[in-house]
């Protein structure tokens, strides 16, 4: 991690997330392919039941019956699985960039005590990012259509043009929004905080590092329309080149065979790139740290013994980072909780008191009161007692 632990550019946080995820891919392939899974089958049974709805009416109820129980019970389903997949990497990202041995498994038990914290996080996150601009679109869209009515016939332009200012609008917001919380989550699973302090948390620490952050989001949007149209675009040509794709009796088969393919293409990158952004922003997240708090001089002062990191509490599983210089310097860990270690005494003659090296302040679990400043002191070494 004495590579990561300086400034970074965004190119060698991006060269950082490829070497870890190469490192780590079946494990965080794994735990990003849970709730894309759950989102495939929820949409798949969707889709299915909406095909085979039929013409009748009772065909139809059923089909609407059946769809909506998929919703009641899959969209908490997928609520859950993808919060505590979204915590399982960044979990996994933190001991990974920290050379810990990690598993799909133990990514899961460490954050599944605080599940709620992390569900309750992506409900905020997702209403600050999807939910604000929906309600406001829809608000803005209703009062253009009445200013657009009550202008008569010229009000027909007037309502388009202003429709166009509502979503670039809106749009913008929401990338601002997105970019503003896009730490809440690494900051939360590290720092053990609740879920409102992660989210001040994230909207002060990413100050200066937005732009990087938002280069991060285009590039993985990019990859994933290209892995998806390389992935479904061979599928398409094969079913062209089928026998019986012209028949009008086997139509509904391949039409179904086709949205298959394409969505099942889509998921399947989906897993495939989840894992960048977790492990991209947890590495930003340090970034941040060590360009504002100096954690990299924390680092150093730990490696060299002149600081002591504090016991984490009883409930916190990774209060603090996982913090271990190397395998050879320190044996690995059970667990991300660090355990305090006797405080070094120097050697003094008998004419002088004893000095006492305190722990560096930012070595606790951060604060999540109001009071929070996102920069903190620097490590010092007081003194316990007085010279004569």
């Amino acid at each position: 991690m004495d590579e990561a632990l300086h400034p970074s550019t965004l190119s060698e946080i991006l060269d950082r997330t490829a070497q870890l995820y190469r490192a780590r891919f079946l494990v965080f392939f794994g735990i990003a392919f849970i709730p894309t899974a759950t989102l495939l089958v929820f949409a798949g049974a969707v889709a299915l039941f909406a095909a085979h709805a039929g013409s009748s009416s009772a065909g139809s109820i059923f089909a609407g019956a059946a769809i909506a129980g998929l919703v009641l019970v899959g969209l908490p389903a997928l609520l859950v699985t993808t919060a505590l997949a979204t915590a399982a990497l960044s979990h996994a990202a933190a001991r990974t960039a920290f050379s810990q041995p990690i598993s799909i498994r133990d990514s899961y038990r460490a954050v599944w005590p605080r599940g709620w914290r992390y569900i309750g996080l992506l409900v905020v996150q997702f209403a600050a990012v999807w939910v604000v601009p929906v309600l406001a679109w829809t608000f803005l869209v209703m009062i253009a259509a009445g200013l657009a009515a009550l202008a008569g016939g010229s009000g027909g332009g007037l309502f388009v043009f202003a429709t166009i200012l509502v979503v670039l609008g809106l749009v913008v917001y929401g990338f601002w929004m997105a970019l503003r919380l896009s730490l809440a989550f690494p900051a939360c699973v590290v720092e053990q905080s609740g879920a409102w302090a992660a989210l001040k948390r994230s909207w002060s620490l990413g100050t200066g590092s937005r732009g990087r952050i938002l280069v991060l989001y285009l590039l993985g949007i990019a990859l994933n329309w290209i892995l998806s149209i390389a992935i479904w675009v061979p599928f398409l040509v094969l079913l062209e080149l089928l026998p019986g794709e012209s028949s009008q009796k086997y139509q509904p088969a391949f039409m179904i065979v086709r949205l298959l393919v394409v969505y099942g293409a889509g998921f399947a990158v989906q897993a495939f790139t989840r894992p960048v952004y977790g492990i991209a922003l947890m590495l930003f997240y340090y970034d941040q740290r060590t360009r504002r708090e100096g954690f990299d001089i924390e680092w150093m002062m730990l490696k060299a013994g002149l600081v002591v990191p504090l016991p984490a509490p009883a409930h916190a599983g990774m209060a603090t980072p996982p913090l271990q210089p190397s395998d050879a310097e320190l044996e690995p860990l059970p667990d991300s909780t660090l355990t305090a270690q006797p405080t070094p005494q120097p050697q003094l003659a008998d004419d002088e008191a004893p000095i006492s090296f305190a722990p560096s302040e930012t070595m606790q679990p951060l604060p999540a009161g109001p009071d929070f400043l996102p920069t903190s002191p620097g490590p010092e070494a007081p003194q316990t007692g007085e010279h004569p």
